[in-house]
């Protein structure tokens, strides 16, 4: 046993529809880490918000828990005082001459999908705490699980997007009038792609052809989300997804992926409940056994597919382009989309910390692979280095600015 390894915290599950996708990419991340070098341990997010630890929460069928699961676990928070090594503060009392252990963690790895985990609001609270953290920064990720900022943001670095149309969810009810509906199109035409604004994993996404097709659609997203973006449906609809990331001490592009579908649309089922097999009918995943390879939630793909070279350097190009954008850090994944008749291709949106962490992309790059243990300890590692580079003196406040007295 190695005594200076470090603690790490592995977070997961949320108050998000994409909580059972985050607690498998959780699980994975304990099975692939190094353990020679960091020792790796829960911290499990009900959807109802609770914060728990324990041995139990390491393995899939123990989810969700029972009441008898639950008595195994420890219910904690987060102490936000910066300065020292984070901890984690046990909430149950122990017994009375038993004494309840604070948790202490060297860094986190914060493994949520969508909402109050991967758009900035958790990576707010570490910055708050001074906790390093691995993947991106608090403004990229809320930036980027934003679909109508991230178009925003990045039109001014010239990466060709779709127009769009952002729809609020009404403040009483889900139904928009159809006249109030036509006018906050702008200009977006039909036949339509609407989604969530602020989710991902493909719930949500429907096609309208129609006025009323579309606003029957919206009600299922208003449920989740508090606004819709509309896109033109693009023909003969190709997509093609990769990753980036500096944290191998430059900035790099994974493995292009093509995913395959029969359908017009890839819907989540699709991407989440079909197995990931490679051209030789091999499983995808890293040099471990176990919940990384059986676990592996994915679609069918086809990895370094054969496209045309100026198409490949496009997709590399704007990723990297994006990633500089948001001063990236993490391995998060940029999906295109494109018309495969037409050649036209878009950045269709940015995962700031896809499914898997896309360790499949990096363990087949050509250039530079990696391994899914790898990537793990170059974003850790990287945690460790942008906590340090953004670290402020014990009193913040300049000499010049203090209007009131220190003591001590």
């Amino acid at each position: 046993m190695n005594a200076s390894r470090k603690k790490i915290a592995v977070f997961f599950g949320g108050r998000s529809p994409e909580h059972d996708v985050s607690v498998v990419t959780g699980l994975q991340i304990l099975h692939a880490i190094d353990q020679s070098r960091y020792e790796a341990f829960p911290v499990y997010i009900t959807p109802e918000g609770g914060w728990l630890t324990g041995d139990i929460l390491r393995k899939r069928e123990n989810y969700l828990l029972s009441a008898e699961g639950l008595a195994q676990t420890q219910s904690v928070t987060l102490d936000v005082t910066p300065g020292r090594r984070a901890r984690l503060v046990p909430l149950k009392k122990a017994g009375l001459f038993k004494k309840v252990e604070n948790i202490e963690f060297d860094a986190a790895i914060p493994s949520f999908h969508g909402l109050y985990g991967e758009d900035g609001n958790i990576q707010g609270l570490f910055e708050f705490a001074g906790v390093p953290y691995a993947g991106m920064r608090t403004l990229a990720s809320s930036v980027l699980m934003d679909k109508g900022a991230t178009k925003k943001i990045l039109h001014s670095a010239g990466i060709p997007m779709l127009p769009y149309a952002i729809i609020k969810r009404p403040a009483q009810g889900y139904m928009i009038a159809a006249e109030d509906l036509k006018a906050m199109m702008g200009p977006v035409s039909f036949p339509c792609i609407v989604k969530p604004s602020h989710l991902g994993s493909s719930i949500g996404v429907a096609k309208a052809g129609d006025l009323e097709t579309l606003r029957a659609a919206l009600p299922v997203i208003f449920e989740y989300d508090d606004a819709a973006i509309i896109e033109p449906f693009v023909e003969n609809l190709v997509e093609y997804n990769v990753a980036v990331s500096k944290a191998f001490g430059e900035v790099r592009t994974s493995a292009i992926e093509r995913p395959k579908t029969t359908d017009e649309l890839l819907d989540f089922k699709q991407k989440y409940c079909s197995g990931g097999n490679d051209k030789s009918g091999n499983k995808l995943g890293s040099k471990t056994e176990g919940p990384v390879s059986e676990g592996m939630l994915s679609l069918t793909r086809e990895l370094n597919p054969d496209i045309p070279a100026d198409m490949q350097d496009k997709i590399r190009k704007w990723a990297m382009e994006m990633f500089a954008a948001v001063d990236g850090t993490g391995a998060p994944r940029i999906d295109f989309i494109g018309n495969s008749k037409t050649g036209e291709l878009w950045l269709n949106e940015v995962n700031p910390w896809p499914g898997s962490i896309g360790y499949f992309l990096w363990e087949a790059a050509k250039d530079h692979p990696a391994l899914f243990t790898d990537l793990l300890t170059a974003l850790i590692e990287e945690a460790f280095t942008e906590n340090r580079a953004r670290a402020l003196p014990k009193d913040p406040v300049p000499k010049d600015a203090r209007l009131l007295k220190r003591r001590g």
